[in-house]
């Protein structure tokens, strides 16, 4: 019989902050992915500069994503601390 293995985020997965830094991560992926789309699906046709505006503002968003995904929370084990 083999141990049952357990995926992030599965039913065997330590409870914490994972989820929470999944969720701001994927927020601020999906806030770049509408600024982008609708930068050039619509809102080109009544503003350039706005346009270019969202796009800026949306290449600025994935790595302050990536920052605030793996930012350590104050419950958060770190690789370094000690015991069990």
């Amino acid at each position: 019989m083999t141990a049952p293995r357990s995926s992030p985020g599965g039913a065997g997965a330590p409870r914490g902050s994972y989820p929470r830094r999944r969720v701001r991560y994927f927020v601020l992926m999906g806030i770049c992915l509408v600024l982008f789309v609708s930068a050039w699906g619509f809102v080109r046709f009544w503003s350039v500069p706005a346009a270019i505006a969202m796009c800026v503002v949306a290449m600025v968003i994935p790595p302050a994503a990536v920052i605030v995904g793996n930012r350590r929370d104050a419950e958060d084990r770190w690789w370094d601390e000690g015991g069990p």
